[in-house]
């Protein structure tokens, strides 16, 4: 078991899983990654997040990003599971999920929680880019099922964070106005943000970009 923090380098790994055996950076690619664990197959509050996770293939797509799921369960179990998934929630799941029978990734990522389950993998979410540098954590109860809103909200804040060197205040959404961060001085952000900005403060500049 090792701590994973935000900057760090997802851990690789090769593992069966319902798409057949991926070594994870190799699948990422240049993609970015959605990674997420569940406690089991065939339970309730699993089986309504990996319909959404399929009814927002393309949105995920939009943001180039893979989701991948996990539950400590085998590719048999996860197979048969997909069939109830796809039913009771009116999709078509085609992402992967991890077989983790063994526990080897849950343990690798730290998704076993004793407080919670000795044996089950509570919802870890793990938001990774194309360097495979974990850029955002969340950890879930078993019983509370996870706002995927705010897990589209947080890709779209990362990508646009990284593209133009900005950072967002509390509850943004895409189009909102967002903040120069104070590492970039004024003459510096001339350049960068020509449309000019609104400085509440010195260190509280906001723009649209």
């Amino acid at each position: 078991m090792m701590t994973l923090r935000l900057g760090d380098t997802a851990p690789d790994f090769t593992v069966e899983t319902t798409e057949g055996k991926i070594t994870f950076h190799e699948w990422l690619g240049d993609s970015w990654a959605f990674f997420f664990s569940h406690p089991a197959d065939f339970t309730p509050v699993c089986t309504t997040e990996m319909g959404r996770t399929a009814q927002l293939s393309g949105e995920f797509s939009k943001r180039n990003t893979k989701p991948l799921g996990l539950s400590t369960d085998t590719v048999e179990e996860h197979n048969k599971w997909i069939f109830d998934v796809n039913d009771t929630q009116n999709t078509t799941l085609n992402f992967p999920i991890v077989a983790d029978a063994d526990h080897a990734i849950a343990q690798l990522y730290d998704m076993i929680h004793p407080g919670e389950s000795e044996t089950a993998a509570v919802r870890s979410v793990f938001i990774i880019d194309p360097k495979k540098k974990i850029r955002l954590t969340m950890t879930y109860p078993m019983s509370v099922g996870r706002n995927f809103d705010e897990i589209l909200r947080v890709i779209d804040a990362l990508q646009l964070g990284d593209a133009k060197r900005i950072a967002t205040p509390a509850d943004w959404r895409p189009g909102g106005d967002v903040i120069i961060p104070p590492s970039i001085s004024d003459e510096e952000a001339k350049d960068i943000f020509p449309q000019g900005w609104n400085e509440i403060r010195p260190y509280l500049r906001t723009t649209k970009v």
